[in-house]
């Protein structure tokens, strides 16, 4: 089932090099295409359907799945739980203040420590865990300014984002015809509020939130991995009993 999602990768990666974006953006980096061998590996590993929930993700960190090509990418985390280690390319147009390094940045991604560290806490291995759980972004697009600075999807002007929102919500809708997941969670209010709109005629699906373990969360900052355990459990998702 792994080629249906590199399908759904390929389309979407096509539709999405056809967009154009004005400032303040001023670079764009789509890990689905200098990272497609981590995604691909990833995909083929943990993206067998059916999965009871899809976690969604609003876009990849310029240090995480920027970096590595997997959704809340920390490098080690990646490297030594879910053991993928592939070549990483490079952006057609690097910003000279966000390098590439792939699984070699030195930089640790806070979101991605704190997500992958929880469900390797909660179910001790990757098998466990992907028996019941699939995790992708909505967008795979990275998005900088002139400074560097990291600009998020919602953040771009209307007619930008209507386009964007679009291709995003195709995809969205294959991946969960692929997955049939009984439970679309998203990991902050923006990929809730994706879900709701782009599976507004998909009434078995079962749409909730869980908080983004962002660092510019004062929450998340106090203990993320419980606000994720309450979110699930309010939502109807059973955990095991923390490892």
């Amino acid at each position: 089932m792994a080629s249906e999602l590199q399908g759904i990768t390929d389309d979407l990666t096509h539709e999405l090099a056809g967009l154009r974006f004005a400032p303040p953006v001023t670079h764009v980096y789509n890990p689905l295409t200098y990272a497609r061998p981590a995604w691909d590996a990833y995909t083929a590993r943990y993206g067998q359907p059916p999965r009871k929930v899809l976690l969604l993700g609003m876009n990849p960190g310029p240090y995480g799945m920027a970096q590595v090509g997997v959704p809340f990418g920390e490098v080690a985390m990646v490297r030594d739980w879910l053991g993928i280690h592939a070549a990483i390319g490079q952006p057609e147009v690097v910003h000279p203040k966000r390098p590439i390094q792939g699984f070699a940045c030195p930089r640790s991604e806070v979101s991605g420590q704190r997500f992958w560290g929880w469900a390797r806490d909660t179910f001790g291995t990757p098998e466990r865990f992907f028996a019941t759980f699939f995790v992708t972004n909505y967008c795979p697009l990275c998005f900088m300014a002139a400074s560097g600075a990291n600009l998020t999807p919602d953040k771009l002007p209307a007619a930008e984002r209507a386009a964007l929102f679009a291709v995003c919500d195709r995809a969205l809708r294959r991946t969960v015809a692929l997955m049939q997941p009984e439970f679309a969670i998203g990991v902050g209010h923006f990929a809730e509020q994706r879900l709701k709109i782009a599976l507004a005629d998909s009434p078995d699906v079962r749409i909730g939130r869980v908080p983004h373990p962002s660092p510019a969360s004062p929450q998340a900052n106090a203990g993320w991995a419980k606000l994720m355990d309450a979110a699930l459990a309010e939502a109807g998702i059973a955990l095991p009993a923390r490892r």
